[in-house]
């Protein structure tokens, strides 16, 4: 049973292509250039698993990992990207409503970047999760840019102002990596026993 051990599945266009699973399901939400593929890379400790573009907004699709006899990571695709256009962005709705009405999700980790905190397209997303009723977890990435004293003050600002749990996360630190590993477990324990 290791992270390691994770491979990609599939990519979904619709929800016709989702794949059966019999494992918890965690949901990657993040704004399209907050470093999802990097985390998931990370956090499975592999360079190549999820891919990672070049420029935001490139990820159209619904990505499924399996992390074997752990879980299923799902990365939803990037919101927030303005050069969508209106049909695109159609599309993505309808994709994204389809993907949280229909599938088992045990959680969501909402993925924002530690320089700025939650954006108003992350403030959506998140009034959007307790809508559903879902468990949530704030990772803020790319901490490693921060100095110390940024670092305690982003984690207490958005804890303070979002009442959620927030981990301060960057690729670059394998102790941050296995406090990720570690908290996401967690995570699912406390879903399988205390669900939203």
């Amino acid at each position: 049973m290791s992270f390691q051990n994770a491979r990609f599945v599939l990519s979904a266009a619709a929800k016709t292509g989702y794949p059966p699973t019999e494992l918890p399901e965690v949901v990657l939400a993040g704004r399209s250039n907050v470093g999802k593929s990097s985390f998931i890379n990370a956090l499975c400790q592999q360079k190549h698993l999820a891919y990672v573009g070049k420029r935001p907004g490139k990820t159209r699709l619904i990505n499924f990992y399996e992390i074997p006899q752990i879980l299923s990571l799902v990365d939803a695709p990037g919101y927030g990207y303005a050069k969508r256009s209106r049909t695109e962005l159609a599309a993505y709705g309808q994709l994204m409503e389809d993907y949280f009405r229909l599938r088992p999700i045990s959680g969501v980790l909402l993925i924002v970047d530690s320089r700025h905190g939650l954006m108003p397209d992350d403030e959506d997303m998140l009034t959007f999760i307790r809508e559903k009723q879902l468990k949530v977890l704030i990772v803020a990435t790319k901490s490693d840019k921060l100095t110390q004293s940024e670092r305690m003050k982003t984690l207490a600002q958005l804890q303070q102002r979002f009442g959620h749990e927030v981990i301060l996360f960057s690729a670059q630190r394998p102790q941050e990596v296995k406090r990720m590993q570690d908290r996401l477990l967690e995570f699912i324990a406390e879903s399988k026993n205390n669900p939203a």
